[in-house]
């Protein structure tokens, strides 16, 4: 099943397979997310849906039973 991500603020937009990370999703669509352990643990790839949900886009997935997600992603120019 899939999912149509955007990601903000450059609103590109993918088809992305339920269960497949956030963070590759957004590679595949040409969105840097910063990252930094990959595991979740610095929160480097932290990134906010929009029903306010935060995030570790590492280690999160797109999920089943969702048509579209919108997911902004911050800039922290002290990562």
């Amino acid at each position: 099943m899939s999912v149509e991500l955007t990601f903000l603020p450059d609103k590109v937009s993918i088809e992305a397979e339920a269960g497949e990370s956030i963070l590759e999703a957004a590679r595949r669509a040409g969105v840097d997310i910063p990252t930094g352990c990959l595991r979740g643990s610095c929160q480097a790839c932290e990134v906010e849906l929009e029903d306010g949900e935060t995030i570790c886009a590492c280690i999160s997935s797109v999920p089943l039973g969702k048509k579209r997600i919108t997911v902004k992603i911050y800039s922290d120019p002290t990562w």
